[in-house]
């Protein structure tokens, strides 16, 4: 097996960006076989590497190659691996994976529907999530309440919040009449419900949040809620050259591997239809048992 850069491997496992892993090794803090590791040092399958003096597993290239899957998050979901509550995630329907694991980009809340980008490379991930990238988001939001010039003005220029200072870089009116208006608003970070927050300030109510751009990647209109697809070699490559990131060797899939995306993609549209029309039934029995029920009332 051909041997890597240290630092390459660190963050293709996960650890961090390429950039935080050579300051580690610089801060003296990695050991390769128990002796401290020196930039420029080179790793292969068999060593033992450590981190802050606990070992770490390494995942290399020829162990997993680079994976990126888009996913359009339905709402309900949440984005961990486990949830105590027993809420479906965002994880439980992905392709499974014989070696290394999916890492999702950029988290979204239960409510929030749209864009969630997974991959299997760390450092791909790092590099798109770490606040240095200025990599934007954009969201498709439904805003009920009157929205005026004045209030657009204030989302860009800024609102106090109680984390601190946010803005939208950009905010457009999209479509809707009435009530209801559609706007697409763009943020730069990744703040825990920063979107709806940020709209709230101006005693607005936001009723839908859908995100439909993670920095150069769209949503692209063939994926449907609760559904994913996998990026093709040429793809992932355009992505890395917009990240700045070597390319990588396309990997070439067996008919058999074909054929089997596609039974999953026909699986998932499936299951979708079928929970899609189990949420809309309860939502009509709800309804029916609302109609006429007055609670507390005397007569």
């Amino acid at each position: 097996m051909q041997d890597e850069k240290l630092q390459k491997v660190l963050a293709r496992s996960g650890l961090g960006s390429r950039r935080e892993m050579e300051r580690y090794i610089s801060e003296g803090r990695v050991a390769v076989n128990g002796e401290t590791a020196q930039l420029g040092d080179r790793v292969k399958e068999g060593d033992q590497v450590s981190v802050d003096g606990r070992s770490v597993s390494l995942v290399y290239s020829s162990d997993s190659p680079c994976r990126v899957l888009i996913y359009n998050k339905p709402v309900g979901e949440v984005c961990t691996r486990h949830d105590p509550e027993g809420r479906p995630t965002v994880f439980d329907n992905l392709p499974p994976l014989k070696v290394g694991r999916w890492i999702v980009i950029g988290r979204l809340d239960i409510n929030t529907t749209g864009l969630l980008i997974f991959t299997t490379d760390g450092e791909l991930a790092n590099r798109m999530m770490h606040p240095s990238a200025n990599i934007d988001r954009e969201y498709a939001v439904r805003v009920l309440g009157d929205v005026n010039e004045q209030m657009l003005e204030h989302l860009k220029k800024g609102v106090l919040l109680e984390d601190g200072m946010a803005n939208f870089s950009d905010v457009r009116y999209f479509d809707g009449e009435g009530a209801n208006k559609w706007y697409h608003c763009v943020v730069m970070e990744g703040r825990n419900r920063e979107v709806r927050r940020l709209w709230e300030s101006q005693g607005l109510q936001v009723n839908r949040l859908k995100r439909v751009r993670f920095g150069p990647v769209f949503l692209p209109s063939d994926v449907k809620v609760g559904t994913w697809r996998e990026l093709g070699g040429k793809e992932i490559n355009v992505l890395r050259d917009e990240l700045g990131l070597d390319r990588v060797q396309s990997q070439v899939r067996s008919r058999e591997e074909q054929v089997e995306e596609k039974r999953r993609y026909s699986r998932q549209r499936a299951r979708q239809s079928t929970e899609s029309k189990v949420v809309e039934q309860r939502s009509h029995k709800a309804k029916a048992r609302s109609v006429g029920r007055r609670v507390g009332k005397k007569r």
